[in-house]
């Protein structure tokens, strides 16, 4: 299991450390209407970004997650990552 901290930086973006064998730090941007229709209201932003990282290390390292990026990405190269994630919610 890794361990993966997301805190609010601003209005939409967030800093994750992911701790493994090596410890890594990305900023991710989130906006409230994306995180809306991901989670329809039901959980925080930060809880959508930790399960989209937990979803990420399933299929690579941290160390391979880019550094800087926009959650939807993460559409654009795992296209189940939508309905994959909201049945996990």
């Amino acid at each position: 299991m890794h361990d993966i901290e997301v805190v609010k930086k601003d209005g939409e973006t967030y800093e994750v450390t992911v701790k493994d064998s090596t410890i890594t730090t990305h900023i991710v941007t989130l906006t409230d209407e994306y995180c809306q229709d991901l989670t329809e209201g039901q959980i925080s932003a930060e809880k959508l970004i930790e399960k989209s990282f937990e979803f990420l290390l399933e299929r690579e390292s941290n160390t391979m997650i880019l550094s800087r990026f926009d959650l939807p990405v993460i559409g654009e190269y795992f296209p189940e990552y939508e309905k994959l994630i909201v049945e996990r919610l």
